[in-house]
């Protein structure tokens, strides 16, 4: 399940001929950086149009409404409801009202034809506004990492507490994935109205177990529903735009390359398990986040899900301090 949120890993081999990769996964000084890399990327990104996004909130028995808010992303694949039972125990234990979020492209959020960071930014700024909230606190799991810490470094008056869970914004993991195969297996899924969703699921799973592995299926499934009117199956992940986005995600350490750093507190919590953080990292990760803390747990890139109890005990803590 660890190759589920490797948007930003996938297609690298891909692009090498044509990206100065160096540039794009890890942030030299300014000096050293491909300076065409920034400004083609800025380009290809720009002016996205935000979207509402479908979202969950969660409030403890003794909610304070001077305390901001957090915002919660999933990863890849992933949706709010995999984050219901952490934002429970979160409202409960910070006294903080939590919302869980869909992103675009996932969920019951609506599908754009663009998947990056600057449109995940200008749905979570929009979201904001639309709830009327100064300053929120955020915390995203791998690609939903990515957006919380690309809207702190791009949006710091808004954001006054960053939590990010097994993802660097420094490097993509050595590994490449089998993304483009996944979402190739998705598209090739084709089952009929009459049957049940239960056995749709069942055959999709036989569909895609001859390409994707058996750790990921189950997960991938979660994304398969059946509209009630007609009977048809559907992906309610957009499964072109997010496969035609992959390339564009090993671009984010060039897009953020030449931002502020985010002085606000910030934690890393990561699996000893996953290859999403590199320890030798660090030093460069702190000059983005110089105020970070970096927590390890025993576990592979879903960190919340292995470790859920004492994920939510350092996730508590963090929120906590004065």
């Amino acid at each position: 399940m660890q190759l589920l949120n490797g948007t930003l890993r996938c297609f690298q081999a891909l692009h090498a001929a044509k990206l100065n990769l160096k540039c794009l996964i890890r942030p030299y000084p300014a000096a050293a950086r491909c300076n065409r890399c920034v400004e083609q990327h800025s380009r290809h990104y720009a002016n996205v149009p935000a979207l509402a996004l479908s979202h969950d909130q969660f409030d403890g028995p003794t909610p304070d409404a001077s305390r901001s808010p957090l915002i919660t992303m999933h990863g890849l694949f992933g949706s709010k409801q995999n984050w219901r039972s952490v934002s429970r125990a979160l409202a409960k234990q910070t006294n903080r009202r939590v919302y869980t979020v869909d992103l675009r492209n996932h969920g019951d959020s609506p599908h754009a034809d663009t998947h990056n960071s600057d449109g995940m930014t200008a749905d979570l700024v929009a979201f904001t506004h639309a709830k009327s909230i100064p300053k929120a606190c955020l915390m995203g799991h791998s690609m939903g990492g990515r957006a919380a810490m690309h809207f702190a470094l791009n949006n710091p008056q808004l954001s006054e507490r960053l939590i990010v869970v097994d993802i660097s914004p420094v490097s993509i993991p050595r590994t490449i994935g089998e993304m483009g195969s996944i979402f190739s297996a998705m598209k090739d899924v084709s089952l009929p109205a009459d049957l049940s969703l239960s056995k749709g699921r069942q055959a999709a799973k036989e569909m895609l177990m001859q390409t994707v592995g058996h750790d990921s299926v189950d997960f991938i499934l979660l994304n398969l529903r059946k509209r009630p009117q007609t009977g048809e199956f559907y992906w309610t992940c957009n499964v072109d735009v997010l496969h035609n986005s992959l390339a564009g995600f090993t671009h984010y350490g060039a897009h953020i390359a030449n931002l502020p750093a985010f002085t606000g507190p910030t934690t890393f919590i990561c699996g000893t398990h996953s290859p999403y953080m590199n320890p030798d990292d660090w030093p460069e990760v702190l000059k983005f986040f110089p105020n970070a803390s970096l927590h390890w747990l025993d576990t592979g890139h879903l960190v919340h899900l292995e470790e859920p109890h004492k994920f939510i005990e350092i996730v508590t803590q963090f929120l906590n301090e004065p």
